[in-house]
């Protein structure tokens, strides 16, 4: 379907009758999908209920990242979906820019507005611009539909011709995928990186959303850092501008819990303690391990894996910890012995430097029982281990 034809469904569905399909559909389930249409399009017209059953879809899906009250109210892309910025990291990004006194925020490459919602949810002013005409006319009814239209006002337009002089801040959030998938060349997204770093430079403050595995020898020495994760997946790393330049920092949602790299050498490589703690990704990513071993007492079981060993169970944020009741050389009859013994039916493997894949590990021990057990496929000190435990 061409962007003009897509454009025309998606302004449809705003009419009267694309709003009672919409509110028909909420429940609807996909397995049924072509009864529904069969349905539908007795008393309706086939494209509008086409599009109403995609936007449908798309509601379903996102409320994972927005919740029901407010993905069910929104209106999507499937680009939009994908790539938009969760309801929880939006409203921590949010909160930032309100503590650095931020009243405007130009919100470049906005997509259908996860950000542009969350600013103002937060009291900010939000010129909101995205060049793809869907998108925009998607962020446009969003904003309009959560009743914030007096505080978003969006354009159509190409973000590197836009003027923000008159806003304190700037937030761009690339676009990092292309015809191919992922884009992870920073000078590959839309608009590249060397851009959103100028436009950023010159505000008062600026945040630039970018994929978390950025290298990061690649930050501009003027920025801080930040990886944030939520529920322990890592959504994504931000550069702030007009902050603290050089700080890198990994912050944990919810909370929020923000630890600050100090700089620290690698932790030391250890024997094996009575605990395993297993770093939070985003600490992982900000390279920020030997904070956290050194707040635990602890250090690693190999110099290129990040699992912290120590013997005193302490609780952090920062880091899910592990009571090890065994440690046995990598062998796959050895374990499985052993979980037969314990009766252990309810299998965790997680695995740090090794080529076995949790899947076929399960598949070759059958576990079968009442009991529950976590295995670490691993090395420690560079010899193939498996270590055996519970969440402490």
């Amino acid at each position: 379907m061409g962007r003009v034809t897509d454009l025309a469904a998606f302004s449809a569905l705003l009419t009267d009758e694309g709003q009672l399909l919409l509110a028909a559909l909420r429940d609807y389930d996909p397995s049924q999908e072509l009864a529904v249409a069969s349905r539908l399009r007795r008393d309706h017209p086939a494209e509008l209920v086409t599009a109403a059953i995609g936007q449908a879809r798309l509601r379903q899906r996102a409320v994972a990242k927005f919740g029901a009250e407010d993905a069910y109210r929104m209106y999507f892309t499937p680009n939009g979906v994908e790539q938009s910025t969760r309801a929880s990291v939006g409203a921590y990004r949010a909160a930032r820019f309100k503590e650095l006194g931020v009243r405007g925020v130009a919100d470049l490459c906005c997509g259908i507005g996860g950000d542009a919602i969350a600013l103002a949810r937060a009291g900010i002013r939000v010129l909101a611009v995205d060049r793809d005409p869907l998108t925009a006319g998607a962020a446009r009814a969003n904003a309009e539909a959560l009743g914030l239209a007096d505080l978003i006002e969006v354009r159509c337009e190409d973000v590197t011709e836009v003027d923000t002089s008159g806003y304190d801040a700037v937030f761009v959030d690339p676009a990092r995928r292309g015809g191919r998938g992922r884009v992870f060349d920073p000078e590959a997204y839309s608009p590249p990186l060397s851009w959103a770093v100028g436009t950023a430079l010159g505000a008062p403050h600026a945040a630039l959303k970018i994929a978390p595995g950025i290298p990061h020898e690649t930050v501009p020495p003027e920025a801080e850092a930040e990886w944030i994760s939520d529920g322990g997946d890592v959504k994504e790393a931000v550069l702030w501008f007009g902050t603290r330049p050089g700080a890198v920092t990994a912050t944990l949602l919810p909370g929020p819990h923000t630890l600050d790299g100090r700089g620290l050498p690698n932790p030391p490589v250890r024997e094996v303690g009575r605990f395993l703690y297993e770093p939070d990704g985003a600490v992982i990513r900000a390279h920020l391990v030997a904070e956290v071993a050194e707040e635990l007492g602890g250090g690693l079981l190999d110099e290129t894996i990040a699992y912290i060993t120590a013997d005193e169970l302490r609780p952090t944020p920062y880091a899910t910890a592990y009571e090890i009741t065994d440690r046995i050389p990598f062998n796959v009859k050895k374990l499985k012995s052993l979980m037969r013994e314990r009766e252990v039916g309810h299998l965790t493997v997680k695995k740090r430097g090794s080529a076995v894949e949790p899947e076929e590990l399960r598949r070759k021990l059958k576990p079968k029982g009442p009991n529950a057990a976590t295995v670490f496929l691993t090395r420690v000190a560079g010899a193939p281990t498996m270590l055996i435990g519970r969440p402490a």
